[in-house]
C-alpha cells in the first residue's frame, strides 16, 4: 500500500531536524574538546615528558637538552600539547556523537557489519602508536644523535628545538597510528564491493612498492623507521587478504545453503489447505 504524502512528513525528518541535531551534536564535540584542552594544559608539563623519554633514553645520562630559538616558542609548544592531550582524551566522546548521529540511518544489518570496524579502529590505532612510541622513536633518536661528534675540526651537536621535536613526535604517531587502519579501510572497500581480493592479490606488487614510498613520505629520512612502519604494513596487508577469503568463504556457503532451502521448498511446496 502506498504511503500519501502526509505518510511521508512523518515518517521522515525534515532536513532542518537533521542539521540542528547535527549542530547539536558539534557543539558537544566542541565543549568536550574545550574542556579536555583545559584538563590537557594543567598537565602539559607531564604530558611533554612522557613525550620527550624516548629522546631523553637516546642521550647519554645527564647529556641530553632541549632549547627554543623564539621566545614564545615554549608558550605554543604548551599549548600544542594541551591540544594534543585534549584531543587524545575526548575521541571517545567525539566519535559517539558522530556515531549516535550516523546510526538512526542504518539497518541493524548495517550497524551489526560495522561494529567489527568500530571496535578494531581504535585497537589499531593505539597499536600503531605504541610501535611508534615504544620502538621506532627510540632506534631512530639514536640513529639521528649518533651524528655528534667532531666534524672538519668543530665539534658537532644536537640541541633540538622543543617546537621541531613535538612535531617530530606527533608525526611519527599520527603516522604509524593512521597507517595501522589500513585493515580498516581496505576490508570496508571490500565489503562495499568496491574491490575485491582477488584484485588486491593481483596488485600485491605494486602495493608494496606503494607502501615502502608511503613509509618513505611520512616518516623522517631514515632507513629503520621507513622499514620498520612498512614491514607492519605488509602483514596487516596479508592478514586483510585473509580475512577477506574468511568472508567471502562463509558468505558463499551462505548462498548455497539458501539456494539449496529454496530449491527443496519449490520442489516440495506445502499442500493447500
Amino acid at each position: 500500500m502506498a504511503l500519501g504524502l502526509n505518510d511521508i512528513d512523518e515518517t521522515q525528518a525534515p532536513l532542518i531536524d537533521h542539521l540542528v541535531e547535527l549542530r547539536g551534536r558539534l557543539v558537544r564535540c566542541v565543549v568536550a574538546l574545550a574542556l579536555g584542552f583545559c584538563v590537557g594544559l594543567y598537565f602539559a608539563d607531564d604530558v611533554y615528558g612522557f613525550l620527550v623519554r624516548p629522546l631523553e633514553a637516546a642521550f647519554s645520562p645527564g647529556e641530553g637538552k632541549l632549547i627554543y630559538t623564539k621566545l614564545y616558542e615554549a608558550f605554543f609548544v604548551e599549548l600544542k600539547v594541551a591540544l594534543f592531550a585534549g584531543f587524545c582524551m575526548t575521541f571517545p566522546i567525539i566519535a559517539n556523537q558522530l556515531w549516535a548521529f550516523v546510526a538512526p540511518g542504518l539497518y541493524a544489518k548495517e550497524k551489526k557489519a560495522f561494529l567489527p570496524f568500530l571496535l578494531a579502529t581504535p585497537v589499531l590505532f593505539i597499536s600503531g602508536a605504541s610501535l611508534a612510541y615504544y620502538v621506532v622513536m627510540p632506534t631512530a633518536f639514536k640513529w639521528f644523535i649518533g651524528f655528534e661528534g667532531v666534524t672538519g675540526g668543530l665539534e658537532l651537536e644536537a640541541l633540538p628545538a622543543a617546537g621541531e621535536y613535538l612535531s617530530l613526535v606527533m608525526q611519527f604517531i599520527l603516522a604509524f597510528g593512521i597507517s595501522f587502519l589500513l585493515p580498516v579501510l581496505l576490508l570496508l572497500l571490500n565489503r562495499a564491493g568496491i574491490v575485491s581480493r582477488a584484485t588486491l592479490a593481483g596488485a600485491r606488487r605494486y602495493i608494496i612498492v606503494g607502501v615502502f614510498a608511503l613509509s618513505a613520505i611520512i616518516t623522517p629520512p631514515d632507513p629503520g623507521s621507513q622499514l620498520l612502519l612498512a614491514l607492519p604494513l605488509l602483514l596487516l596487508f596479508e592478514g586483510s587478504l585473509l580475512i577477506m577469503r574468511l568472508t567471502e568463504s562463509r558468505r558463499e556457503a551462505a548462498e548455497q545453503t539458501e539456494g539449496a532451502d529454496l530449491e527443496k521448498a519449490e520442489a516440495d511446496p506445502k499442500p493447500a489447505e
